[in-house]
């Protein structure tokens, strides 16, 4: 059967399995882990994806992921391909390190994200990587160990998940890690990474038929909504070259491909080169430095054009959608 394409919504959390190809081992050691932590840590800040929880184990990894400006899709090609040329190079290996499809499960916000925190945060223990609340609260390799505030990872939402808890961290820190402990006896929870509306009944109590996507853990009115976002075609895709992005868009703002790379500053070549830089870098991932060359000007200037494209789509929803259908192959 044919793999059923994901749901990549911007400010939807995200709950992302990876796992070695094969089953195998895709963390051999502490420097492996250090290693991945460092460029999550690194690309999260860059990209401003917000980490609620995650937990390294041994051959598979889990991240829950809130998406703000960046798409999911292009956050995990960049976390992912920079680390396995690393661990080829440091275990002196080639070949691919990851399955082909990391899992990706879209989640309803208000009643799934402390649910699955507390699951996440607990798969070391489950796993017998550490035996009790007091190895996990010293696991180096989980969220639950920064939210205890014995670690810490920039870019992981700390504060944002303990105020679920009380307002002042410390109590907070006590009151969700006896949250944590309470799921100890509920042993590995199914309904928690997949299978839709089907699997969530045990935690919504939901009756009767409602819709139901095997990408999404939510209620029957979350998946009808996320079905709307998916149809209006908002995804773009994320190998598209710069040339093709420039010529593409040179044509709708009907001025000459050259005239992007030369200093010309007349309103539509300055609005094309806004453009140009807002999708091939925040919604296709391209590199800035390779959009600065093909744009014959500086990364830094990139940035700026970026920001300015990204704030006038933001208040251009017409515009967006007109953009996104040229930029759609």
């Amino acid at each position: 059967m044919p793999r059923t394409a994901r749901l990549d919504v911007i400010g939807i959390l995200q709950h992302v399995i990876v796992r070695g190809i094969e089953k195998r081992e895709i963390f051999l050691d502490d420097g492996d882990r250090r290693s991945f932590l460092a460029r999550f840590s690194n690309l999260l800040l860059q990209t401003e994806v917000e980490c609620l929880a995650w937990a390294v184990m041994t051959n598979h990894a889990h991240l829950l992921l809130r998406p703000k400006r960046t798409k999911l899709s292009i956050f995990m090609r960049r976390l992912l391909t920079g680390y396995a040329v690393n661990f080829n190079r440091r275990h002196h290996r080639s070949g691919h390190l990851f399955q082909n499809r990391y899992k990706s499960i879209v989640c309803e916000e208000d009643p799934y994200l402390l649910e699955l925190v507390r699951y996440i945060h607990l798969n070391p223990l489950r796993a017998g990587l550490v035996e009790g609340m007091d190895g996990l609260d010293r696991y180096e390799w989980s969220g639950h160990s920064v939210l205890m505030g014995n670690y810490e990872l920039p870019g992981q939402r700390r504060e944002e998940v303990l105020a679920y808890f009380g307002k002042r961290l410390k109590p907070a820190s006590r009151r969700y890690r006896d949250f944590v402990a309470e799921g100890i006896s509920q042993g590995k929870r199914n309904e928690l990474v997949g299978g839709g509306l089907k699997r969530s009944f045990k935690l919504t109590g939901a009756e009767g038929m409602q819709e139901y996507d095997e990408r999404i853990l939510g209620s029957g009115e979350f998946v009808e909504e996320l079905r709307k976002v998916e149809e209006l075609g908002d995804r773009l895709p994320v190998v598209m070259p710069v040339k093709e992005v420039i010529e593409r868009l040179a044509g709708f703002f009907e001025i000459e491909v050259d005239d992007v790379r030369k200093r010309v500053k007349g309103k539509r070549v300055v609005e094309a080169r806004n453009m140009i830089s807002y999708f091939a870098v925040r919604q296709m991932g391209h590199n800035g430095a390779e959009v600065a060359k093909m744009l014959n000007v500086t990364r830094s200037a990139v940035s700026i054009a970026a920001g300015r494209g990204e704030r006038l789509v933001r208040h251009n929803g017409s515009l967006l959608a007109r953009l996104n259908r040229i930029l759609t192959i």
